[in-house]
């Protein structure tokens, strides 16, 4: 069977995923869910945990090339995701694919209401400065001189990472989706430096569930629809990092919640049905 028309479904979930740090787990589960209504949730989510890694790689190669990636606190927040990550592997065997279904479209609906709700250009006072003996302040300039000054609370970020791996290796979905808002919201990250940092975290949190699920026996078939997506995701991404470069930070939010909401409806009367 010829699985070249995964190659075009890849390079819009890697360039869409990358454009908004989010790994492309999020539009390829729905499609998914679609295209192999038959097949349980671990394969849905081992196939697109593999997908995401490579997704998630070629984005940070760019990324990095471009000087975004905050090394640093991407580093903490990625050992932290993967006890979670660890345990969202083993735990989906238990779920069923019907209430699976339900759980992720929800959860996609109250992150799109949540995101479309929000101003998510990054405006800080000083007022509006942390203090405190966990927080850290964070100065870096891209590639093209801009210069990004933030502060943010690590040991929150680590307790959100810890949950992010979970949820991301139990949906499937890499944890950008639920990483990039928390970061910009709750962090005070810009959005650039969000989505760049979060896709460097997504390359080791997805590697970690996709190692886990592979020694677990799950990823027992689909080989060949992961090469055909991978590949697509390969050129997407790097495209998708080329024209962050080029939409504002809030464009990109609401996109994403736009994207988010709708699958996420769809999937969820497909549960209920």
């Amino acid at each position: 069977m010829s699985y070249l028309w995964l190659l075009p479904i890849g390079f819009l979930v890697g360039t869409f995923g990358t454009l908004i740090g989010a790994g492309g787990g999020f539009i390829l589960i729905p499609v998914l869910i679609f295209l192999y209504p038959e097949e349980t949730p671990d394969f849905i989510t081992s196939l697109s945990l593999a997908v995401v890694f490579f997704n998630a790689l070629s984005g940070s190669i760019t990324y990095a090339g471009m000087k975004r990636i905050d090394y640093k606190s991407g580093f903490r927040f990625a050992l932290a995701t993967i006890p979670g990550a660890i345990l969202g592997s083993l735990s989906v065997s238990y779920i069923p694919r019907h209430l699976f279904d339900g759980i992720f479209g929800l959860l996609m609906m109250i992150m799109a209401i949540y995101l479309f709700s929000q101003n998510n250009e990054h405006k800080k006072t000083e007022d509006e400065k942390q203090t405190g003996k966990s927080v850290t302040t964070r100065l870096l300039t891209d590639k093209e001189g801009h210069i990004y000054k933030f502060s943010f609370n690590r040991n929150y970020g680590i307790i959100i990472s810890i949950f992010v791996g979970y949820l991301s290796s139990l949906l499937g979905i890499g944890g950008g989706i639920i990483h990039v808002p928390i970061m910009v919201q709750f962090l005070h990250y810009p959005v650039h430096i969000a989505t760049a940092t979060s896709h460097f975290i997504l390359s080791i949190m997805a590697f970690t569930g996709t190692a886990t699920n592979i020694i677990s026996g799950k990823f027992s078939h689909g080989i060949y629809r992961t090469i055909y997506l991978s590949i697509g995701v390969l050129f997407g991404a790097q495209l998708g990092a080329i024209l962050s470069k080029r939409i504002k930070g809030n464009f990109i939010i609401k996109g994403l919640a736009i994207a988010l909401g709708c699958a996420g409806l769809r999937i969820f009367l497909l549960s209920v049905n």
